[in-house]
């Protein structure tokens, strides 16, 4: 019997982190686009910058970000498959929102230890939401951490890189008065928030495992709801009408989001009554007695992005977001007030369920 080493003998399987690269190799693989040199294996990941010789005057833009406390519901419910698309959402889209289209995409898993297909599965997820962005999945890290995390215990992030041109960036010195504010339906609560909904259900005694009628499903399958990718559908619409901001409504909700793209002297009112968030969102709220107010500041109530643009472009956009299976509304209207700061108000109430 061969003698085990000091590194496993502490806990880290260097061979099951080898197993785990073989499993998800196809799968990133099939993330990858003409610009990306090589595959797995090399200390780095390798795009072919000539690409960007196409640009008249190209601008990088970066994000990162992870998934929060929602890896505790897929670990819960032993479901790895979507936390992926959660990932991909939130660094994606963070950049469409300026018009710069995602190039490549890197991740970071660490865990208490390494179960290879565990590990395969959250990155064939992160691959396939990749490849549905036309993001190319250039490389990544896991990392086994015994004695810090718990050996079922694991958490992500990642980050992002995309192109845009100069003079083509989206955001708040484009919007003025008279701009439309078109939502676009989220999936459900997406990737924020889930401090205080796993609170909620927790103090209030329900199981993952227990079916709820407003869903039609159990509540851990509805809490994992993966997050909407939008990058290419936006891309599409950016690209075919005019477009003058994007805001990707995530951590702090609606209005503390859509303020970010507003320029002072601009503000904009949004009605509650043109939507009827998902059961979901009633539900953390009754079940929590979470104020209007902070409900509203945690959660994004069924918004996932809110567009800024000419009324003359509603339409056109709309028939597009459409065709691609997003379900758009217009929810309210910018206007022009000098000298006051940006502001985002919400008023009316939600229609009843």
């Amino acid at each position: 019997m061969a003698e085990q080493s000091a590194y496993a003998a502490a806990g880290v399987d260097i061979e099951a982190g080898d197993r785990a690269v073989e499993l998800m190799k196809d799968a990133v693989a099939r993330s990858h686009r003409p610009e990306v040199l090589g595959g797995l294996g090399g200390f780095a990941g390798f795009f072919d910058a000539s690409a960007l010789a196409k640009y008249r005057h190209p601008v990088l833009a970066t994000s990162t970000d992870g998934v929060g406390t929602k890896v505790a519901i897929a670990g819960a419910m032993g479901v790895y498959d979507t936390i992926g698309w959660d990932l991909i959402g939130m660094l994606v889209d963070d950049l469409v929102v300026t018009g710069a289209e995602p190039l490549f995409v890197t991740d970071y898993i660490a865990c208490g230890k390494v179960y290879p297909e565990r590990i395969a599965a959250i990155v064939g997820g992160v691959a396939a939401a990749c490849t549905a962005a036309g993001a190319a999945l250039l490389g990544g890290e896991t990392a086994e951490h015994p004695g810090l995390l718990g050996s079922e215990e694991f958490d992500m992030a990642g980050a992002t890189t995309g192109v845009v041109e100069f003079d083509e960036i989206l955001g708040p010195d484009r919007v003025v008065g008279g701009d439309v504010a078109l939502a676009l339906a989220s999936s459900g609560l997406h990737s924020n928030g889930y401090s205080l909904v796993r609170q909620v259900f927790a103090s209030a005694g329900w199981e993952l495992t227990r079916e709820v009628p407003e869903f039609g499903r159990a509540l851990g399958e509805e809490l994992l709801t993966p997050t909407r990718v939008y990058a290419r559908d936006l891309l599409a619409v950016i690209r075919a009408v005019e477009v003058h901001a994007i805001s990707h409504i995530t951590g702090g909700g609606l209005a503390n989001n859509l303020v970010r793209v507003l320029p002072a002297g601009v503000q904009v009112e949004i009605d509650r009554g043109t939507w009827t968030p998902p059961a979901v969102f009633d539900l953390v709220q009754r079940l929590g007695a979470v104020s209007q107010p902070d409900i509203e500041a945690t959660l994004n109530q069924g918004v996932g992005m809110v567009m800024m643009l000419p009324e003359s472009s509603v339409a056109a956009a709309q028939q597009s977001l459409s065709a691609a299976g997003i379900e758009s509304w217009v929810a309210g209207s910018a206007t022009a007030v000098p000298g006051a700061v940006a502001q985002v108000d919400l008023r009316g109430a939600h229609p009843s369920r």
